[in-house]
């Protein structure tokens, strides 16, 4: 296949899925990661697709525009795992825990598959499956129900009715955007109502988002900023932004992505990985 073929299929592959993987292009094509790293770097250079780590997606989302699950999963992996080691300390035996669809919250459902006695409430397909995949007799799993979004989340008023006649100890929230306006928003308007619901059934709420989430503005509103009993974010968070989460949210908890975390790797394993000298979460003064 010539160069320009190759190129173009990538494209396509990425208008199609949202998202593609350089270990996966390799694997189609039979070429060398460094021959698609140069094709991803064409590309993006004449704005047909957007790099990121470990692959590429597609460009220029809008306020009601909603990437699929494989777009949001190749972006800020090791963030994202940062992040739910420290949403995972959280969490305890006993607990009745409620997690949203995404891709961070599908990363922290890795991290306590082993916790025992767990009942876990989500509208998420991806989050059940991890856990489901284990088959703990210790550990529940309700699953809401409802119509599927893009990114893999049951939404509508089916899902609605289910959260709420619910009451979980703890809601882990993965948002879209967030902004000190427009608070924790989403793209789709059906998810937004899903997830008040999910708020108003928990006893505290916890949201999860990396930096790159700060200044984006879904079109719906879930929760405001001060309506967070914690926000679990990374180190890239612009310092004003950190001002002004500080001053709003109840707690602000900064964690520190590690080089070597790759939440790729370890959702395949389907085991949590191994806790590693100072890996914790460090709050903000």
């Amino acid at each position: 296949m010539l160069a320009q073929q190759r190129q173009q299929t990538i494209v396509d592959l990425v208008r199609q899925d949202g998202a593609v993987r350089v270990s996966e292009l390799v694997r189609r094509f039979g070429v060398s990661d460094m021959t698609i790293r140069r094709d991803l770097e064409l590309l993006a250079d004449r704005g047909l697709v957007v790099k990121v780590h470990g692959g590429a997606t597609a460009p220029g989302p809008g306020s009601t525009e909603e990437p699929g699950f494989l777009a949001k999963s190749v972006v800020q992996r090791r963030e994202k795992e940062a992040i739910a080691h420290g949403a995972a300390a959280m969490v305890r035996p006993g607990m009745a825990i409620a997690l949203s669809a995404g891709t961070t919250t599908w990363t922290l459902a890795h991290r306590l598959i082993h916790t025992p006695d767990l009942t876990i409430v989500t509208n998420s397909l991806r989050v059940a499956d991890v856990f489901h995949r284990l088959g703990r007799s210790d550990q529940t799993v309700v699953l809401t129900g409802g119509v599927r979004t893009p990114s893999d989340a049951l939404v509508g008023p089916v899902a609605v009715t289910t959260v709420r006649s619910l009451n979980v100890d703890l809601l882990m929230l993965g948002v879209h955007g967030m902004s000190a306006h427009a608070g924790f928003t989403t793209p789709n308007l059906m998810e937004a109502e899903t997830n008040r619901a999910l708020v108003a059934a928990a006893g505290r709420l916890v949201v999860l988002a990396d930096a790159t989430k700060w200044g984006i503005v879904g079109i719906s509103t879930i929760a405001r900023l001060d309506d967070a009993d914690a926000l679990i974010t990374d180190s890239a968070l612009d310092p004003s932004a950190r001002r002004i989460l500080a001053d709003r949210v109840g707690e602000l908890i900064v964690t520190e992505p590690h080089a070597a975390a790759d939440a790729a790797e370890v959702a395949e394993a389907a085991t949590p990985p191994r806790a590693e000298a100072g890996s914790g979460p460090a709050k903000t003064p």
